[in-house]
């Protein structure tokens, strides 16, 4: 699904159909919160070109800090714990994938801090646009909630999360087929409306075959 006319397609499409949503979930944000509405953050994309990501705020404007987010942050507003909670916050990314800057499936991007330019598997992962979704991206869905769980959320991701990420994602690319991601989109979309039908096994059966080894 990295073709960029189904690309564009499919985001400009879900855009037209979530487009009730959009708006009910901006007035939410400006309601509950105040502006601004989005929030956007420079990541590292196709071949190390770095933009700006674009989500709903889920913070309040001047409480930024760590560079990850964990359960129990307090940066984190009570609407923008439920945005995150169904993956709700991402929504605005359809914009970056018209734009260019991103697919609706590849790896997900990271921010400068965490990314090592000389590192072959880097090197690999980069190749190809950063997706809204990955196969990473639905396995590690209550990533929050592991960091939560740690006494240093930042090295447990830098030492643990993140190499077992780029692990799927390299394997996930050399597997790559336009029915796999098409489950995988299924899967994303699923499990962000109807988080409690979460179920790993399946993700691995269906979409992870052959990658997770």
């Amino acid at each position: 699904m990295s073709n960029r006319v189904v690309d564009i397609s499919v985001s400009a499409l879900a855009l037209l159909l979530f487009m009730p949503l959009l708006f009910a979930l901006s007035a939410l944000i400006l309601i509950a919160d105040g502006p601004p509405i989005l929030y956007s953050q420079t990541r590292v994309g196709r071949k190390g070109k770095l933009f700006r990501i674009w989500k709903f705020r889920t913070m309040r404007p001047h409480g930024r800090g760590a560079l990850i987010t964990a359960t129990g942050d307090n940066r984190v507003t009570p609407v923008g714990a439920v945005l995150r909670k169904l993956k709700l916050d991402e929504l605005p990314q359809l914009l970056n994938v018209l734009k260019g800057d991103m697919s609706l499936i590849g790896p997900r991007p990271e921010i400068p801090e965490f990314v090592s330019m000389g590192a072959p598997i880097w090197q690999a992962v980069l190749q190809v646009r950063p997706g809204v979704t990955d196969l990473a991206t639905l396995l590690f869905r209550d990533e929050e909630r592991m960091l939560g769980a740690t006494t240093d959320p930042i090295a447990f991701y830098r030492e643990t999360v993140l190499p077992a990420k780029l692990v799927l994602n390299l394997g996930y690319l050399q597997y790559r087929s336009f029915g796999r991601d098409l489950k995988l989109l299924v899967l994303t979309v699923a499990y962000s409306f109807f988080p409690k039908a979460f179920d790993s096994d399946r993700i691995e059966r269906t979409v992870g075959a052959g990658v997770m080894k």
